[in-house]
């Protein structure tokens, strides 16, 4: 059975992100996948990684909590909007936070290179836009999707990494958004 972590980044509860994280679930449990759900805007944490990497800070118990979750996982699900190009501000401190030395990545002794902690492990990031993908791709070189795919899951070890956009959300009718959540869903059932 696969087990199938989502995490959403979104904060508001009321957000489309929501339903989306909720779509997905109900496919991924049809399927007959195991699921757990982060909802980082739940959590108890300080999101500010004060020292870099010069002093490690306790992590709060919710930050625990959800790193067991993140090693259990075969295979983790990232809902995010892009807000300035990027992610939430809650979203980034959570990857800040707990994405650390020693449990995500680790450097080596005298060397530029690093081991990859989180290996096996596949992703798919589902982020909203109020643009197309096409013109977030061509026009800004997708700097959301560089940062958590590139820069942080394959950093870590985590392929492949598979990229859906949805929007725009901005407007969008009920029927649009009908398409949208029964496309998730299927991505559900695929465990993809």
């Amino acid at each position: 059975m696969k087990k199938i972590l989502i995490i959403n980044g979104h904060p508001n509860p009321d957000s489309f992100n929501f339903a989306i994280a909720n779509e997905y679930q109900k496919g991924a449990l049809a399927s007959g996948a195991s699921v757990e759900i982060i909802t980082i805007a739940t959590l108890t944490f300080n999101p500010n990684l004060a020292y870099g990497y010069q002093k490690r800070i306790e992590l709060e118990p919710d930050l625990l909590e959800s790193w067991e979750k993140i090693k259990r996982a075969d295979h983790l699900v990232w809902i995010h909007p892009v807000w300035w190009g990027g992610l939430p501000a809650v979203t980034k401190g959570f990857i800040d936070r707990l994405f650390l030395p020693g449990m995500a990545f680790q450097y080596r002794e005298n060397s530029v290179w690093w081991d990859k902690l989180l290996k096996g492990k596949t992703a798919h990031i589902i982020t909203t836009l109020d643009q197309p993908g096409w013109f977030y791709r061509l026009f800004f070189g997708r700097p959301s999707v560089n940062q958590l795919k590139k820069s942080t899951l394959e950093f870590c070890g985590v392929k492949p990494v598979k990229i859906s956009y949805i929007g725009i959300i901005k407007g969008s009718g009920e029927n649009q958004r009908k398409k949208w959540l029964e496309k998730v869903y299927a991505f559900g059932v695929k465990n993809k």
